[in-house]
């Protein structure tokens, strides 16, 4: 099965050609950093106007990469049916970045007469591990743990099987990603914030030159719902520690400024990989898939690395390419048999706040 994907959950326009959930044929994302950075963060209305611009030229390059010889620029009439279906992300997101892109997949379908397959963007992150070409297959892996972080997520997800999915803890508040921008905002470190933190990181002589908060949320916080509060995280509390700090004590040098990331760094580093330790000591999992832009943190790789290794299970990362938003996860989980199918995709309409699982 040879699937068109398509991704525009928030500020990359991607399109990606995938063959039979793995196969990798061709994966182009134009990324709008340059048009959000002098605000610090992305801006709907900019985003949803760059993906209307976009979308159609980006469509056309996936398949000249999937299809085309090496520096094709035009779409042959022909590549179209080598389309088996077109797969998009519905939600979660930003509405008006989301809707660009299922109203051109929709318009493509129909045009097609191929089907439609609405894809939930967190249980794509999830597949983007098995991308990689040493990766077990989805139904050999399981029961999995998953770790989603990135920008705009940050959860724990149980899968036991391919398509099945609960959330067992989130963050209650701010996403990992979100809280390394506002952080490097804080540290005049500019955007986006978690590949500065990680840079500047890497050059502090030591991880503890402050006691951030950790994240944990305390128990019979209404927030929680049903979940367990050992498994939730915290963020914004940790942010606000920062600012403070640097009221106090602003860091007047580069070695100093290095010294606070570290620290923060570790703060966000260290509330995911407990968690994590905590939902694998159960002994119930296999693997720990780790999918999101936050994934590519390489603090956060290492420790997760400490974390499986005690607790005998396999770590499952995504490639680097894969790890931010991209449409080959969008097309791969679609081609893996994931999804909204049939006439209910049809019907799709977006849903920013969709969660793993449907929920």
């Amino acid at each position: 099965m040879t699937v068109l994907g398509i991704e525009t959950s928030c500020d990359e326009s991607a399109a990606a050609v995938v063959e039979n959930g793995r196969d990798v044929l061709s994966s182009v994302v134009f990324s709008q950093v340059p048009l959000h950075l002098p605000y610090g963060g992305v801006v709907p209305e900019i985003a949803s106007r760059s993906h209307v611009e976009k979308i159609s030229g980006v469509i056309r390059e996936a398949l000249c990469g999937a299809f085309g010889a090496p520096g094709a620029t035009e779409v042959s009439p022909d590549w179209w049916s080598r389309i088996d279906a077109v797969a998009v992300t519905y939600g979660p997101g930003l509405a008006s970045s989301l809707i660009v892109g299922l109203s051109a997949a929709k318009g493509l379908a129909l045009r097609l007469g191929r089907p439609l397959i609405g894809i939930n963007h967190i249980e794509a992150h999830i597949h983007s591990v098995f991308l990689s070409p040493d990766a077990p297959a989805p139904r050999e892996a399981g029961p999995v743990l998953a770790l989603v972080v990135s920008g705009g997520h940050s959860c724990w997800v149980d899968m036991p099987q391919p398509g099945a999915y609960t959330i067992i803890g989130q963050t209650l508040d701010d996403a990992a990603g979100e809280a390394f921008d506002k952080a490097a905002k804080l540290l005049g470190l500019g955007y986006p914030g978690g590949p500065a933190i990680d840079r500047v990181a890497r050059q502090a002589a030591r991880r503890d030159a402050v006691a951030f908060p950790k994240g944990r949320p305390k128990p019979g916080n209404p927030a929680l719902g049903a979940l367990q509060a050992e498994l939730c995280v915290s963020f914004s509390g940790l942010k606000t520690a920062l600012m403070y700090h640097l009221r106090e004590q602003p860091a007047k040098d580069e070695a100093r400024v290095a010294e606070v990331a570290a620290a923060y760094q570790e703060a966000i580093v260290e509330a995911l990989a407990e968690r994590c330790e905590r939902a694998l000591a159960g002994g119930r999992y296999r693997a720990l898939a780790v999918g999101g832009g936050v994934s590519l943190n390489r603090r956060l790789r290492e420790r997760l690395a400490q974390v499986t290794e005690r607790a005998g299970v396999r770590l499952l990362l995504a490639e680097p390419r894969f790890c931010g938003d991209n449409a080959a996860m969008i097309a791969g989980l679609a081609g893996a048999g994931g999804g909204v199918r049939g006439e209910a995709a049809m019907r799709l309409d977006v849903s920013p706040a969709l969660e793993a699982g449907g929920c």
